[in-house]
C-alpha cells in the first residue's frame, strides 16, 4: 500500500499539481492566462467524453446495465448522505445542499488522474467507465437542488395541497425548468454528453482523427490542468480555516466513505478491480466543475469558499495522493 501511495505521489501529474500548490502557498507571481484554465477544462471534458463514447461503442446493452444502475444509485444516495451528515453537525440549510452537490456529483481532472494511475500500474479497466462519469454528473446535482426546493416548500406549506380539483405533492410542483435545464445542459454535462454521443456515433472509425489531439496530448494537457489547479487550491485554504475542524475532517473521510461505496458497487455490478477502483474514485472525488456553475444560479445564498474551498483545498489533493491508491488497493482486495 505504501508503494503504490509513493507511486501516485511522485507521478508528473500529482507532482505538477503540488507545485501549483505550493506556488500559491509562497505567494508566487505564477498564474495562468485568463481563459487559459477554461480551455483546458473544455479540452479535458471534450477528450473523457469522446473515449468514453468510443469504448460504449464496443459493448451491448446488457453488459453496461448494470454499472449504469450502479453509477445512478450513487448520484441518488451520495447528496441524500451528505445533507443528512451536514444537519447532523448543524450546517445551515443552503451550504449543507451546496456540499451534498458537490459530494454527490464527481471530479473530471480526479477521475482523469486515476486513469493515468491505472494506465501506469497496467491495470486494465472497463473502456464504458468514460462514460459512468456522465452519468453520476447530473443526478446528484438534480436531487440536491430538489431537496433543497422540496425542504423550502415543505416550511412554508402543508404537505399536500388542492390544485385543480386533485391532490397535488409539492414535489410534482419543485420540478421547474430551470433547475433541470442547469443539471442537465450546463456547460461541463452538456460538453461530457455531447461528446460522449459522437464518440459512441462515430466509434472506432473516428480514431485517426481523435487520437492525435485527444488521446496523444491528454497527459501533457492534465499536468497544465493541474498545476492550474494546484494555484486555485491553495488561494483556496485559507478560507477553509473560518468554518472549523468539522468540515476539514469532512472533507477527508467524506471521499473514504464514498469510495469504498463505490468499490463496493462496482464490485456487485460486476467490474473488473480496475473498474471498481475508477468507480471508488467517481464516488469518493468531489466536483468543482459542474457542480459550483449550478448553484451560483441555482443556491447564491450557499457560499463557493465552503463547497469550492472544501472540494478543491482538502478532498481533491487528498484523492489525489491518497485517495486513489485507498480505491485502488480496496478494489484488489474485495476481488
Amino acid at each position: 500500500m505504501y508503494e503504490i501511495m509513493m507511486q501516485n505521489l511522485l507521478s508528473p501529474v500529482v507532482l505538477f499539481f503540488v507545485l501549483g500548490l505550493f506556488a500559491a502557498i509562497v505567494k508566487s507571481d505564477l498564474k495562468f492566462p485568463n481563459g487559459l484554465g477554461e480551455a483546458l477544462s473544455i479540452y479535458l471534458l471534450m477528450a473523457i467524453g469522446l473515449k468514453g463514447g468510443m469504448e460504449l461503442s464496443h459493448y451491448s446493452v446488457e453488459s453496461v446495465a448494470k454499472p449504469i444502475l450502479g453509477t445512478l444509485l450513487l448520484g441518488t444516495v451520495l447528496p441524500v448522505i451528505t445533507l443528512l451528515i451536514m444537519r447532523l453537525i448543524k450546517m445551515d440549510l443552503y451550504n449543507a445542499i451546496g456540499l451534498a452537490a458537490a459530494y454527490g456529483s464527481v471530479s473530471i481532472v480526479t477521475y482523469g488522474a486515476a486513469v493515468s494511475f491505472l494506465e501506469k500500474n497496467g491495470t486494465s479497466y472497463e473502456g464504458f467507465m468514460n462514460a459512468m462519469v456522465v452519468l453520476l454528473e447530473s443526478p446528484a446535482i438534480l436531487i440536491s437542488l430538489l431537496l433543497l426546493k422540496i425542504m423550502e416548500k415543505t416550511k412554508k406549506q402543508p404537505i399536500i395541497t388542492l390544485q385543480n380539483a386533485g391532490v397535488v405533492h409539492p414535489a410534482l410542483q419543485l420540478i421547474d425548468k430551470e433547475v433541470i435545464k442547469e443539471s442537465l445542459f450546463g456547460k461541463s454535462v452538456l460538453l461530457l454528453l455531447g461528446s460522449l454521443i459522437i464518440g459512441l456515433a462515430v466509434g472506432e472509425a473516428a480514431l485517426p482523427a481523435v487520437k492525435p489531439l485527444f488521446i496523444d496530448l491528454y497527459s501533457g494537457v492534465l499536468m497544465l490542468f493541474l498545476l492550474n489547479m494546484g494555484l486555485i487550491a491553495g488561494k483556496r485554504l485559507p478560507e477553509l480555516r473560518k468554518h472549523g475542524l468539522k468540515l476539514v475532517l469532512f472533507g477527508i473521510f467524506m471521499p473514504v466513505f464514498s469510495g469504498v461505496l463505490g468499490v463496493l458497487v462496482g464490485n456487485l455490478a460486476g467490474l473488473s478491480p480496475g473498474g471498481a477502483a475508477l468507480m471508488g474514485v467517481l464516488a469518493g472525488s468531489a466536483s468543482y466543475i459542474a457542480a459550483p456553475a449550478a448553484l451560483k444560479t441555482s443556491v447564491p445564498e450557499a457560499s463557493p469558499s465552503i463547497y469550492l474551498g472544501l472540494s478543491l483545498g482538502i478532498t481533491f489533493p487528498f484523492n489525489l495522493i491518497i485517495g486513489i491508491p485507498i480505491y485502488y488497493h480496496f478494489a484488489q482486495w474485495i476481488q
